[in-house]
């Protein structure tokens, strides 16, 4: 097949490339450029994306209030605890959908979309309740036990479609070389899976790291708030938000996130490189 592709069609795909990557980066680089703003300029009508005066103070108004370190190490100790919990418990249950077949599969598969429906409105009273009678609420244990039951549906949605793409031909090759079914999961589909490992871990992370409306209901004390309902506290009770230190605030909260990409970037191509090499 030819695949010889002109230049002038190289650099119409850069030039939409480009066009797509400033698309994507444009809120970002706008909340940067708030951060470093005068609460003067950000009220102001004329609008520009870079700051007429640089006030980093903004940063150190950010970090020194609402207890932005206690509560960043809060979200991160939910975040890393139900992605675990999340990955522990959706990894076996995907493979047994992936393949198996059977009545319990049908009935799992029709839980999985019957739960992605409901909104959450409707689950928090009883979902308050049982936590409460818990002695959950207000405790990082419960928000952990909260986000992984709410993420673990898609999760193992998503893994149960990258286990189904591994051809079963390469366990029955392993098995007629002898080897066992525990050696034949850990040697041949765990490697396989890691791509899907690191996608479905990103996504357990990041909504637990960005996840708002179960933390405002369920956290009730400043020393357990997570990072999003600290955020929240720069608007003032009068309606009166200070868009500067949010600003900033909103950009070290990023952080977190963008190094934890860049982490699982690496083992999701390796991860790739790795599955395409076996296969």
């Amino acid at each position: 097949m030819n695949t010889h592709i002109s230049p002038l069609a190289r650099v119409g795909q850069y030039a939409l490339l480009a066009v797509y990557v400033v698309f994507l980066a444009f809120p970002l680089l706008w909340l940067v450029s708030a951060s470093f703003k005068s609460s003067r300029e950000l009220m102001s009508l004329d609008i520009s994306l870079l700051p007429k005066e640089f006030h980093p103070d903004n940063y150190v108004i950010a970090w020194n209030q609402q207890g932005l370190v206690g509560s960043a190490w809060n979200s991160l100790i939910v975040a890393v605890c139900s992605m675990v919990l999340v990955i522990a418990l959706s990894l076996p249950a995907a493979y047994a959908f992936a393949r198996f077949r059977g009545w319990l599969r049908t009935a799992g598969t029709g839980w999985i979309l019957v739960s992605q429906v409901f909104p959450v409105i409707l689950i928090i009273i009883p979902l308050f309740l049982i936590l409460r009678d818990a002695g959950l609420v207000n405790t990082l244990p419960g928000l952990i036990l909260v986000y992984t039951t709410y993420t673990m549906p898609f999760a193992l949605w998503m893994l149960q479609g990258f286990a189904a793409g591994i051809p079963i031909e390469l366990e029955e090759a392993a098995a007629v070389d002898g080897a066992s079914r525990l050696r034949t999961l850990t040697k041949v589909i765990f490697p396989l899976l890691l791509p899907g490992i690191a996608a479905t871990a990103m996504f357990a992370f990041v909504s637990a790291w960005n996840e708002f409306f179960f933390a405002l209901v369920l956290m009730q004390t400043p020393e357990n708030y997570t990072l999003p309902i600290a955020l929240k506290m720069f608007i003032g009770g009068e309606g009166k938000v200070a868009l500067g230190p949010l600003a900033a605030g909103a950009v070290l909260a990023t952080i977190p996130s963008i190094v934890f990409f860049s982490i699982m970037q690496r083992k999701l191509v390796s991860g790739m490189l790795a599955g395409s090499v076996k296969g």
